[in-house]
């Protein structure tokens, strides 16, 4: 990965107000860091769609499955509906295809969507509805279909 990328995702930081990220690309692994005592710039908007997602891949031992684990890219709290009363965006055995909204992340009074980096299916949902979640916790586990 070259350093004209990695200032892109630096400056993705920035603007998401994250204070980590993790990029998996290609058996490349890079991990950006921000010093908790950098201000974070307001942002104007109320929602914010995250597409860089810690994926981990590991193979189950039951089925010999490749399975790839969605983890959570900031701190703040696990949403799997867009309302209380909705149903949630996906389940175990839910097809998803990569861009589609997995879940929310509420953090700093911001609603940050979290979507699928793979196309693949749900296998499963490690956290329960308005959870607090840390950065690097598996959200979902899924099988890649594509």
């Amino acid at each position: 990965m070259d350093e004209n990328m990695i200032r892109k995702y630096a400056t993705l930081m920035r603007e998401l107000e994250l204070s980590a990220l993790e990029i998996n690309d290609g058996g490349v692994s890079v991990r950006l860091e921000r010093n908790a005592s950098v201000p974070a710039v307001p942002s104007a908007s109320s929602s914010t769609h995250v597409e860089f997602v810690s994926v981990q891949q590991h193979t189950s031992k039951e089925a010999g499955e490749k399975l790839i684990e969605v983890t959570s890219p900031m701190v703040g709290t696990f949403y799997a509906a867009p309302a209380e009363d909705a149903e949630p965006y996906v389940k175990p055995g839910s097809v998803v295809k990569r861009g589609d909204v997995l879940c929310i992340i509420e953090a700093m009074k911001l609603m940050n969507e979290i979507t699928a980096e793979h196309d693949g299916i749900i296998t499963e949902v490690c956290v329960e509805n308005g959870q607090p979640v840390d950065y690097g916790r598996v959200l979902f586990r899924m099988k890649e279909t594509g």
